[in-house]
């Protein structure tokens, strides 16, 4: 048996598990350990997520130059005329579902808006604001779904600032998401913590800084410092697990996901740039150490040898199977792992 030593320190975000579970589709959803299983094909969340990623490497290499564009065109294919956008397509390539605006449509509206403002040539700018501009017109019930869309417009509103729509749904999500209901034991807009917690917030501080709203900006704030603060347990990251959590559960909670520390790195980078102050990367950092073993169970979720993510914490240890959202999720934490050491002196 080989020991892997594990690293003391976040290592650069690794591409390799994402580029072998990837063809010239996009990237399958899951993978058996290594392997991916392509008899579940691909999901348009994950190739959003993939857009992202590639957009915020500062030096990608070819291949993974060459990635992000598959993503792109397959988020392009996934969207109707009107902006809707479909989220299942088989390894044959043929599309499943119908056009809606759940999540799918909000996280390829975040990632249109990163390619528009992020992308590392003209064709994914280009593509990018264009595809924004059909999806910008659709609104959704669901607040995940805004809080990912959110996202977008504010990266949009970045590269043009007279983007009226991208303007108009952000004021939307902000209605739609909610803010602190003032009760310190729940802060929290909803009766239950569910899935990419920390996005909620995030939205908020995005939306609060592009429409220059300072009380967005707080609420956005008072959520994600609420968040970090029940999510913190013996000094590390105890995320919310699969299930929920609500106002009488006790941590830890299993099975936890890497989306949640994610999220929580993006929310934390997301408050320090807005709000000017470096404590919030102690959320990065404890994000950080999620993945590193500093986590409920003791454990590493990650592979150093492949460059996958595990897809999920129990308290015995690791669900090994690497699958495309794990490792993404690991990749982004990374990124922003990176850019605070790069700003840190």
């Amino acid at each position: 048996m080989t020991v892997v030593s594990l690293p003391t320190e976040a290592p650069e975000p690794p591409f390799d598990h994402l580029l072998r579970l990837s063809d010239s589709i996009g990237t399958f959803e899951h993978a058996e350990y290594v392997t991916p299983r392509r008899d579940n094909g691909y999901c348009t969340d994950d190739m959003a997520r993939v857009v992202i990623v590639v957009a915020r490497e500062p030096s990608p290499s070819r291949s993974v130059i060459a990635l992000g564009r598959t993503a792109m065109r397959f988020l392009v294919a996934a969207q109707d005329v009107v902006g809707r956008t479909r989220n299942r397509r088989d390894a044959e390539g043929h599309w499943h579902g119908r056009h809606g605006v759940e999540d799918c449509w909000g996280r390829s509206l975040h990632a249109f808006g990163t390619a528009a403002t992020r992308g590392q040539d003209e064709w994914l700018r280009q593509i990018g604001a264009s595809s924004l501009g059909h999806a910008v017109q659709r609104r959704s019930p669901w607040p995940r779904a805004m809080a990912f869309a959110a996202l977008g417009a504010a990266e949009m509103l970045e590269t043009d600032p007279h983007h009226y729509a991208a303007r108009s749904l952000l004021r939307d999500a902000v209605e739609i998401i909610g803010s602190p209901t003032g009760d310190l034991r729940w802060q929290w807009p909803e009766p239950r913590l569910s899935y990419a917690n920390a996005t909620v917030a995030e939205a908020l501080l995005a939306a609060g800084h592009a429409l220059e709203r300072a009380d967005v900006v707080d609420h956005g704030c008072v959520l994600l410092q609420w968040l970090l603060d029940r999510e913190t347990v013996g000094g590390h990251l105890s995320s919310t697990p699969a299930g929920g959590s609500g106002p009488g559960d006790v941590a830890p909670g299993f099975d936890q996901q890497p989306i949640e520390a994610a999220a929580m790195a993006d929310a934390c980078a997301r408050a320090e740039s807005v709000t000017g102050d470096p404590e919030w990367g102690r959320g990065i950092d404890l994000a950080v150490g999620w993945f590193l073993g500093d986590n409920d169970a003791g454990v590493a979720m990650l592979d150093v040898e492949t460059g996958g993510g595990y897809d999920g914490l129990h308290a015995t240890g690791p669900n090994r199977n690497q699958g495309a959202e794990s490792t993404l999720a690991l990749i982004s934490t990374l990124q922003h792992a990176r850019a605070r050491r790069l700003r840190t002196p």
